[in-house]
Protein backbone atom coordinates (compact mmCIF):
# COMPACT_ATOMS: atom_id res chain seq x y z
CA UNK A 1 0.00 0.00 0.00
CA UNK A 2 2.74 2.47 0.96
CA UNK A 3 4.65 1.62 -2.20
CA UNK A 4 1.64 2.01 -4.48
CA UNK A 5 0.85 5.46 -3.11
CA UNK A 6 4.56 6.41 -2.87
CA UNK A 7 4.42 7.45 0.79
CA UNK A 8 8.19 7.59 1.20
CA UNK A 9 8.80 9.55 -2.00
CA UNK A 10 6.15 12.14 -1.12
CA UNK A 11 7.14 12.36 2.54
CA UNK A 12 3.85 11.24 4.02
CA UNK A 13 2.40 8.48 6.21
CA UNK A 14 -0.92 6.90 7.17
CA UNK A 15 -1.53 9.46 9.91
CA UNK A 16 -1.13 12.43 7.56
CA UNK A 17 -3.28 10.82 4.89
CA UNK A 18 -6.08 9.87 7.26
CA UNK A 19 -6.13 13.33 8.86
CA UNK A 20 -6.01 14.91 5.41
CA UNK A 21 -8.86 12.75 4.12
CA UNK A 22 -10.95 13.47 7.22
CA UNK A 23 -10.24 17.20 6.95
CA UNK A 24 -11.35 17.23 3.31
CA UNK A 25 -14.52 15.36 4.25
CA UNK A 26 -15.36 17.80 7.03
CA UNK A 27 -14.69 20.76 4.74
CA UNK A 28 -17.10 19.48 2.07
CA UNK A 29 -19.62 17.58 4.22
CA UNK A 30 -22.01 20.52 3.83
CA UNK A 31 -22.84 19.23 0.34
CA UNK A 32 -24.73 16.35 1.95
CA UNK A 33 -27.18 18.90 3.33
CA UNK A 34 -27.08 21.64 0.69
CA UNK A 35 -27.36 19.48 -2.44
CA UNK A 36 -30.59 17.66 -1.46
CA UNK A 37 -32.11 20.96 -0.36
CA UNK A 38 -31.17 22.62 -3.67
CA UNK A 39 -32.21 19.86 -6.08
CA UNK A 40 -35.47 19.16 -4.27
CA UNK A 41 -36.46 22.85 -4.58
CA UNK A 42 -37.50 22.61 -0.94
CA UNK A 43 -37.61 26.37 -0.44
CA UNK A 44 -39.80 27.00 -3.51
CA UNK A 45 -43.52 26.71 -2.82
CA UNK A 46 -46.50 26.24 -5.09
CA UNK A 47 -44.88 24.08 -7.79
CA UNK A 48 -46.54 21.02 -9.34
CA UNK A 49 -45.60 17.89 -7.41
CA UNK A 50 -43.71 16.35 -10.35
CA UNK A 51 -41.12 19.17 -10.24
CA UNK A 52 -39.91 18.24 -6.76
CA UNK A 53 -37.17 15.64 -6.35
CA UNK A 54 -37.27 13.39 -3.30
CA UNK A 55 -34.91 15.00 -0.78
CA UNK A 56 -33.96 11.78 1.00
CA UNK A 57 -33.22 10.04 -2.27
CA UNK A 58 -31.01 12.91 -3.42
CA UNK A 59 -29.11 12.76 -0.11
CA UNK A 60 -28.29 9.09 -0.67
CA UNK A 61 -27.37 9.73 -4.32
CA UNK A 62 -25.11 12.61 -3.24
CA UNK A 63 -23.22 10.46 -0.74
CA UNK A 64 -22.84 7.57 -3.20
CA UNK A 65 -21.67 9.79 -6.07
CA UNK A 66 -19.13 11.47 -3.77
CA UNK A 67 -17.90 8.11 -2.48
CA UNK A 68 -17.51 6.58 -5.96
CA UNK A 69 -15.76 9.65 -7.35
CA UNK A 70 -13.38 10.10 -4.42
CA UNK A 71 -12.42 6.43 -4.22
CA UNK A 72 -11.82 6.23 -7.98
CA UNK A 73 -9.72 9.39 -7.90
CA UNK A 74 -7.63 8.00 -5.06
CA UNK A 75 -7.25 4.47 -6.40
CA UNK A 76 -6.75 5.22 -10.11
CA UNK A 77 -5.14 8.68 -10.27
CA UNK A 78 -3.62 8.57 -6.76
CA UNK A 79 -4.38 12.23 -6.11
CA UNK A 80 -5.63 13.61 -2.75
CA UNK A 81 -8.67 15.09 -4.47
CA UNK A 82 -12.22 14.35 -3.40
CA UNK A 83 -15.31 14.63 -5.57
CA UNK A 84 -18.99 15.38 -4.96
CA UNK A 85 -21.93 16.99 -6.78
CA UNK A 86 -20.75 20.51 -7.59
CA UNK A 87 -22.09 23.71 -6.11
CA UNK A 88 -23.25 26.08 -8.84
CA UNK A 89 -24.01 23.22 -11.18
CA UNK A 90 -26.69 22.00 -8.78
CA UNK A 91 -28.19 25.51 -8.70
CA UNK A 92 -28.18 25.62 -12.53
CA UNK A 93 -29.85 22.19 -12.54
CA UNK A 94 -32.59 23.19 -10.09
CA UNK A 95 -33.28 26.88 -10.69
CA UNK A 96 -32.51 27.24 -14.40
CA UNK A 97 -33.26 23.88 -16.00
CA UNK A 98 -36.16 22.72 -13.82
CA UNK A 99 -37.61 25.96 -12.44
CA UNK A 100 -37.04 28.39 -15.35
CA UNK A 101 -37.03 26.08 -18.40
CA UNK A 102 -39.71 23.91 -16.75
CA UNK A 103 -37.89 20.80 -17.90
CA UNK A 104 -38.61 17.71 -15.76
CA UNK A 105 -35.77 16.84 -13.40
CA UNK A 106 -35.59 13.39 -14.98
CA UNK A 107 -34.57 14.96 -18.31
CA UNK A 108 -32.15 17.25 -16.49
CA UNK A 109 -30.49 14.11 -15.11
CA UNK A 110 -30.30 12.81 -18.68
CA UNK A 111 -28.40 15.97 -19.59
CA UNK A 112 -25.94 15.27 -16.79
CA UNK A 113 -25.63 11.69 -18.02
CA UNK A 114 -24.87 12.81 -21.59
CA UNK A 115 -22.23 15.29 -20.43
CA UNK A 116 -20.61 12.56 -18.33
CA UNK A 117 -20.48 10.14 -21.24
CA UNK A 118 -18.89 12.81 -23.45
CA UNK A 119 -16.36 13.42 -20.66
CA UNK A 120 -15.44 9.75 -20.60
CA UNK A 121 -14.86 9.74 -24.38
CA UNK A 122 -12.71 12.89 -24.18
CA UNK A 123 -10.76 11.47 -21.24
CA UNK A 124 -10.06 8.11 -22.89
CA UNK A 125 -8.98 9.85 -26.09
CA UNK A 126 -6.49 11.97 -24.16
CA UNK A 127 -8.00 15.23 -25.43
CA UNK A 128 -8.77 16.57 -21.95
CA UNK A 129 -5.25 15.84 -20.71
CA UNK A 130 -3.73 17.47 -23.80
CA UNK A 131 -5.78 20.62 -23.22
CA UNK A 132 -4.75 20.90 -19.57
CA UNK A 133 -1.06 20.40 -20.39
CA UNK A 134 -1.29 23.06 -23.13
CA UNK A 135 -2.20 25.76 -20.59
CA UNK A 136 0.83 28.03 -19.90
CA UNK A 137 2.48 27.57 -16.49
CA UNK A 138 1.78 31.12 -15.33
CA UNK A 139 -1.91 30.83 -16.14
CA UNK A 140 -1.95 27.60 -14.12
CA UNK A 141 -0.49 29.54 -11.18
CA UNK A 142 -3.14 32.21 -11.70
CA UNK A 143 -5.86 29.56 -11.61
CA UNK A 144 -4.53 28.26 -8.30
CA UNK A 145 -4.35 31.75 -6.77
CA UNK A 146 -7.80 32.63 -8.09
CA UNK A 147 -9.32 29.53 -6.57
CA UNK A 148 -7.61 30.48 -3.31
CA UNK A 149 -9.37 33.84 -3.29
CA UNK A 150 -12.61 32.21 -4.36
CA UNK A 151 -12.58 29.60 -1.60
CA UNK A 152 -11.69 32.27 0.98
CA UNK A 153 -14.65 34.32 -0.19
CA UNK A 154 -16.88 31.23 0.11
CA UNK A 155 -15.67 30.73 3.69
CA UNK A 156 -16.27 34.37 4.59
CA UNK A 157 -19.71 34.25 3.00
CA UNK A 158 -20.73 30.93 4.56
CA UNK A 159 -19.84 32.27 8.00
CA UNK A 160 -21.61 35.60 7.27
CA UNK A 161 -18.46 37.56 8.06
CA UNK A 162 -19.09 39.02 4.59
CA UNK A 163 -22.72 39.63 3.63
CA UNK A 164 -24.56 41.11 0.66
CA UNK A 165 -25.29 44.84 0.66
CA UNK A 166 -27.57 46.62 -1.83
CA UNK A 167 -25.40 49.74 -1.78
CA UNK A 168 -21.88 48.31 -1.84
CA UNK A 169 -22.60 44.76 -3.14
CA UNK A 170 -20.87 43.23 -0.10
CA UNK A 171 -20.03 44.48 3.39
CA UNK A 172 -18.89 43.30 6.81
CA UNK A 173 -21.42 41.22 8.71
CA UNK A 174 -22.60 41.62 12.30
CA UNK A 175 -19.49 40.76 14.30
CA UNK A 176 -21.56 40.62 17.50
CA UNK A 177 -23.35 37.52 16.18
CA UNK A 178 -22.27 34.57 18.38
CA UNK A 179 -21.97 32.28 15.34
CA UNK A 180 -19.67 34.71 13.56
CA UNK A 181 -17.63 35.04 16.74
CA UNK A 182 -17.33 31.23 16.74
CA UNK A 183 -15.88 31.37 13.22
CA UNK A 184 -13.46 34.13 14.23
CA UNK A 185 -12.41 32.07 17.26
CA UNK A 186 -11.80 29.07 14.98
CA UNK A 187 -9.83 31.24 12.56
CA UNK A 188 -7.57 32.58 15.33
CA UNK A 189 -6.98 29.09 16.78
CA UNK A 190 -6.20 27.67 13.34
CA UNK A 191 -3.82 30.53 12.50
CA UNK A 192 -1.94 30.01 15.78
CA UNK A 193 -1.52 26.30 15.11
CA UNK A 194 -0.44 26.86 11.51
CA UNK A 195 2.13 29.47 12.55
CA UNK A 196 3.43 27.04 15.17
CA UNK A 197 3.76 24.39 12.45
CA UNK A 198 1.25 21.96 13.97
CA UNK A 199 0.60 19.20 11.42
CA UNK A 200 -3.11 18.83 10.85
CA UNK A 201 -3.66 22.31 12.33
CA UNK A 202 -6.66 22.94 10.09
CA UNK A 203 -8.36 19.72 11.18
CA UNK A 204 -7.66 20.35 14.86
CA UNK A 205 -8.89 23.90 14.44
CA UNK A 206 -12.25 22.63 13.15
CA UNK A 207 -12.45 20.05 15.92
CA UNK A 208 -11.80 22.61 18.66
CA UNK A 209 -14.24 25.05 17.05
CA UNK A 210 -16.98 22.40 16.96
CA UNK A 211 -16.41 21.49 20.63
CA UNK A 212 -16.48 25.14 21.72
CA UNK A 213 -19.63 25.63 19.65
CA UNK A 214 -21.32 22.77 21.49
CA UNK A 215 -20.24 24.14 24.88
CA UNK A 216 -21.86 27.50 24.11
CA UNK A 217 -24.91 25.89 22.42
CA UNK A 218 -23.96 27.33 19.04
CA UNK A 219 -23.53 23.87 17.52
CA UNK A 220 -26.40 21.50 18.18
CA UNK A 221 -25.71 18.11 19.68
CA UNK A 222 -26.89 15.32 17.33
CA UNK A 223 -30.25 13.78 18.22
CA UNK A 224 -28.91 10.33 17.42
CA UNK A 225 -25.72 8.65 16.34
CA UNK A 226 -27.07 6.29 13.69
CA UNK A 227 -30.03 6.83 11.39
CA UNK A 228 -31.66 4.85 8.59
CA UNK A 229 -30.43 5.29 5.02
CA UNK A 230 -33.02 7.08 2.84
CA UNK A 231 -34.35 5.07 -0.12
CA UNK A 232 -32.75 6.03 -3.44
CA UNK A 233 -35.57 4.45 -5.44
CA UNK A 234 -37.35 7.68 -6.49
CA UNK A 235 -34.29 8.99 -8.38
CA UNK A 236 -32.22 5.92 -9.26
CA UNK A 237 -32.29 5.29 -13.02
CA UNK A 238 -34.65 8.22 -13.66
CA UNK A 239 -32.15 9.58 -16.20
CA UNK A 240 -33.21 6.77 -18.57
CA UNK A 241 -36.97 7.47 -18.36
CA UNK A 242 -36.96 9.92 -21.26
CA UNK A 243 -35.72 7.23 -23.69
CA UNK A 244 -38.97 5.34 -23.12
CA UNK A 245 -41.43 8.16 -22.38
CA UNK A 246 -40.48 11.08 -24.65
CA UNK A 247 -37.25 10.65 -26.68
CA UNK A 248 -38.04 13.72 -28.83
CA UNK A 249 -37.32 15.89 -25.76
CA UNK A 250 -33.64 15.16 -26.37
CA UNK A 251 -33.73 16.84 -29.79
CA UNK A 252 -34.43 20.38 -28.59
CA UNK A 253 -32.09 23.39 -28.48
CA UNK A 254 -32.73 23.73 -24.75
CA UNK A 255 -31.48 20.21 -24.09
CA UNK A 256 -28.35 20.91 -26.14
CA UNK A 257 -27.71 24.06 -24.08
CA UNK A 258 -28.14 22.03 -20.87
CA UNK A 259 -25.61 19.40 -21.95
CA UNK A 260 -23.11 22.01 -23.18
CA UNK A 261 -23.37 24.03 -19.97
CA UNK A 262 -22.79 20.99 -17.77
CA UNK A 263 -19.94 19.98 -20.08
CA UNK A 264 -18.23 23.38 -20.11
CA UNK A 265 -18.45 24.22 -16.41
CA UNK A 266 -17.43 20.76 -15.20
CA UNK A 267 -14.52 20.58 -17.66
CA UNK A 268 -12.88 23.81 -16.52
CA UNK A 269 -13.92 23.62 -12.87
CA UNK A 270 -12.23 20.22 -12.75
CA UNK A 271 -9.18 21.39 -14.68
CA UNK A 272 -8.73 24.36 -12.37
CA UNK A 273 -9.17 22.26 -9.24
CA UNK A 274 -6.75 19.56 -10.39
CA UNK A 275 -4.09 22.12 -11.22
CA UNK A 276 -4.46 24.09 -7.99
CA UNK A 277 -4.53 21.07 -5.66
CA UNK A 278 -1.59 19.41 -7.46
CA UNK A 279 0.34 22.68 -7.27
CA UNK A 280 -0.27 23.02 -3.55
CA UNK A 281 0.70 19.39 -2.90
CA UNK A 282 3.87 19.73 -5.00
CA UNK A 283 2.74 17.08 -7.49
CA UNK A 284 3.25 19.04 -10.73
CA UNK A 285 6.14 17.82 -12.92
CA UNK A 286 7.65 20.32 -15.39
CA UNK A 287 4.45 22.38 -15.18
CA UNK A 288 2.42 19.34 -16.25
CA UNK A 289 -0.01 17.20 -14.29
CA UNK A 290 1.10 13.53 -14.16
CA UNK A 291 -1.71 11.00 -14.58
CA UNK A 292 -4.07 13.80 -15.61
CA UNK A 293 -5.92 11.41 -17.91
CA UNK A 294 -6.68 9.02 -15.04
CA UNK A 295 -7.84 11.88 -12.82
CA UNK A 296 -10.16 13.17 -15.52
CA UNK A 297 -11.49 9.69 -16.19
CA UNK A 298 -12.32 9.26 -12.49
CA UNK A 299 -14.18 12.57 -12.59
CA UNK A 300 -16.08 11.54 -15.73
CA UNK A 301 -17.16 8.17 -14.34
CA UNK A 302 -18.32 9.85 -11.13
CA UNK A 303 -20.54 12.20 -13.13
CA UNK A 304 -22.19 9.26 -14.90
CA UNK A 305 -22.61 7.38 -11.60
CA UNK A 306 -24.14 10.48 -10.02
CA UNK A 307 -26.59 10.96 -12.90
CA UNK A 308 -27.72 7.34 -12.69
CA UNK A 309 -28.07 7.59 -8.91
CA UNK A 310 -30.04 10.80 -9.08
CA UNK A 311 -27.90 13.90 -8.57
CA UNK A 312 -26.38 16.73 -10.58
CA UNK A 313 -22.85 16.81 -12.03
CA UNK A 314 -20.13 15.36 -9.80
CA UNK A 315 -16.85 17.26 -9.91
CA UNK A 316 -13.51 17.66 -8.15
CA UNK A 317 -13.74 19.82 -5.04
CA UNK A 318 -11.50 22.76 -4.22
CA UNK A 319 -12.06 21.91 -0.55
CA UNK A 320 -9.54 19.12 -1.17
CA UNK A 321 -6.92 21.81 -0.61
CA UNK A 322 -7.92 21.79 3.07
CA UNK A 323 -6.87 18.14 3.23
CA UNK A 324 -3.61 18.88 1.43
CA UNK A 325 -2.90 21.67 3.90
CA UNK A 326 -3.53 19.19 6.71
CA UNK A 327 -0.89 16.81 5.29
CA UNK A 328 -2.52 14.76 2.51
CA UNK A 329 -0.27 14.02 -0.46
CA UNK A 330 -1.62 10.82 -2.04
CA UNK A 331 -4.77 9.14 -3.27
CA UNK A 332 -5.05 7.30 0.02
CA UNK A 333 -6.51 10.50 1.51
CA UNK A 334 -9.16 10.63 -1.23
CA UNK A 335 -10.09 7.02 -0.49
CA UNK A 336 -10.47 7.92 3.18
CA UNK A 337 -12.80 10.77 2.19
CA UNK A 338 -14.80 8.42 -0.06
CA UNK A 339 -15.22 5.85 2.71
CA UNK A 340 -16.39 8.61 5.07
CA UNK A 341 -19.04 9.61 2.54
CA UNK A 342 -20.27 6.01 2.56
CA UNK A 343 -20.31 5.96 6.36
CA UNK A 344 -22.20 9.25 6.36
CA UNK A 345 -25.18 7.34 4.97
CA UNK A 346 -25.53 5.68 8.35
CA UNK A 347 -24.39 8.55 10.56
CA UNK A 348 -26.30 11.43 9.03
CA UNK A 349 -27.51 12.81 12.40
CA UNK A 350 -23.91 13.43 13.44
CA UNK A 351 -23.36 15.66 10.40
CA UNK A 352 -25.52 18.32 12.02
CA UNK A 353 -22.46 19.14 14.14
CA UNK A 354 -20.46 20.22 11.09
CA UNK A 355 -21.88 23.66 10.26
CA UNK A 356 -20.59 26.32 7.88
CA UNK A 357 -19.39 28.31 10.89
CA UNK A 358 -17.12 25.41 11.84
CA UNK A 359 -15.69 24.77 8.37
CA UNK A 360 -15.30 28.43 7.33
CA UNK A 361 -11.91 28.93 9.08
CA UNK A 362 -10.48 26.00 7.10
CA UNK A 363 -11.57 27.50 3.79
CA UNK A 364 -10.17 30.93 4.70
CA UNK A 365 -6.78 29.53 5.74
CA UNK A 366 -6.59 27.39 2.62
CA UNK A 367 -7.03 30.55 0.57
CA UNK A 368 -4.01 32.06 2.34
CA UNK A 369 -1.95 29.01 1.39
CA UNK A 370 -3.08 28.95 -2.22
CA UNK A 371 -2.40 32.58 -3.12
CA UNK A 372 1.30 31.87 -2.64
CA UNK A 373 1.17 30.87 -6.32
CA UNK A 374 1.10 34.60 -7.12
CA UNK A 375 4.85 34.66 -6.55
CA UNK A 376 5.37 32.35 -9.52
CA UNK A 377 3.82 34.80 -12.00
CA UNK A 378 6.03 37.27 -13.89
CA UNK A 379 4.09 40.44 -13.12
CA UNK A 380 6.69 42.61 -14.90
CA UNK A 381 5.51 41.27 -18.25
CA UNK A 382 2.22 43.04 -18.92
CA UNK A 383 1.17 40.49 -21.53
CA UNK A 384 1.25 37.84 -18.80
CA UNK A 385 0.02 40.07 -15.96
CA UNK A 386 -3.24 41.03 -17.69
CA UNK A 387 -4.72 37.54 -18.36
CA UNK A 388 -3.37 36.24 -15.02
CA UNK A 389 -4.96 39.17 -13.17
CA UNK A 390 -8.34 38.65 -14.82
CA UNK A 391 -8.29 34.91 -14.01
CA UNK A 392 -7.59 35.68 -10.35
CA UNK A 393 -10.03 38.58 -10.01
CA UNK A 394 -12.96 37.13 -11.94
CA UNK A 395 -13.26 33.90 -9.96
CA UNK A 396 -14.48 35.44 -6.69
CA UNK A 397 -16.30 38.33 -8.39
CA UNK A 398 -18.32 36.08 -10.73
CA UNK A 399 -18.55 33.29 -8.15
CA UNK A 400 -17.35 30.86 -10.80
CA UNK A 401 -14.01 29.13 -11.35
CA UNK A 402 -14.90 28.38 -14.96
CA UNK A 403 -15.87 31.98 -15.78
CA UNK A 404 -12.63 33.27 -14.27
CA UNK A 405 -10.63 30.89 -16.44
CA UNK A 406 -12.66 31.88 -19.53
CA UNK A 407 -12.11 35.63 -19.10
CA UNK A 408 -8.37 35.31 -18.52
CA UNK A 409 -7.89 32.85 -21.35
CA UNK A 410 -9.68 35.19 -23.77
CA UNK A 411 -7.10 37.89 -23.05
CA UNK A 412 -4.03 35.63 -23.20
CA UNK A 413 -3.69 35.15 -27.01
CA UNK A 414 -4.44 38.83 -27.60
CA UNK A 415 -1.76 40.17 -25.25
CA UNK A 416 0.81 37.59 -26.36
CA UNK A 417 0.28 38.35 -30.07
CA UNK A 418 0.58 42.11 -29.53
CA UNK A 419 3.73 41.53 -27.46
CA UNK A 420 5.29 39.64 -30.37
CA UNK A 421 5.32 36.28 -28.54
CA UNK A 422 3.04 34.48 -30.97
CA UNK A 423 5.35 31.45 -31.24
CA UNK A 424 4.90 30.76 -27.52
CA UNK A 425 1.15 30.29 -27.87
CA UNK A 426 0.12 26.62 -28.05
CA UNK A 427 -2.37 26.02 -30.93
CA UNK A 428 -4.88 24.62 -28.42
CA UNK A 429 -5.05 28.04 -26.74
CA UNK A 430 -6.50 29.47 -29.97
CA UNK A 431 -9.13 26.74 -29.95
CA UNK A 432 -9.97 27.54 -26.34
CA UNK A 433 -10.26 31.21 -27.25
CA UNK A 434 -12.99 30.37 -29.77
CA UNK A 435 -14.74 28.04 -27.32
CA UNK A 436 -14.77 30.67 -24.56
CA UNK A 437 -15.96 33.39 -26.93
CA UNK A 438 -18.84 31.18 -28.08
CA UNK A 439 -19.65 30.36 -24.47
CA UNK A 440 -20.15 34.02 -23.57
CA UNK A 441 -22.09 34.75 -26.76
CA UNK A 442 -24.43 31.76 -26.83
CA UNK A 443 -24.56 30.22 -23.33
Amino acid sequence: MKKYFRFEELGTNYRNEIIGGLTTFLAMAYILVVNPMTLSLETVEGLPEFMYMDKGSVFTATAIAAAIGSILMGAIARYPIALAPGMGLNAFFAYTVVLTYEIPWQIALTGVLFSGIIFIILSLSGIRETIINAIPAELKYAVGAGIGLFITFVGLQNSKIIVSNPDTVVSLGDLSDPNILLTIFGLVITVIMMVKGVKGGIFYGMLITAIVGMIFSLVALPDAIVGSVPDMGPTFGAAFDVFFDNPTALLTTQFLVIVLTFLFVDFFDTAGTLISVANQAGLMKNDKLPRAGKALLADSIATVAGAVSGTSTTTSYVESTAGVAAGARTGFAAIVTGVLFLLSLFFYPVLSVVTSYVTAPALIIVGVLMVSALGQIDWKRFEIAVPAFFVILAMPLTYSIATGIAIGFLFYPITMIVAGRIKEIHPIMYGLWVVFLCYFIFL
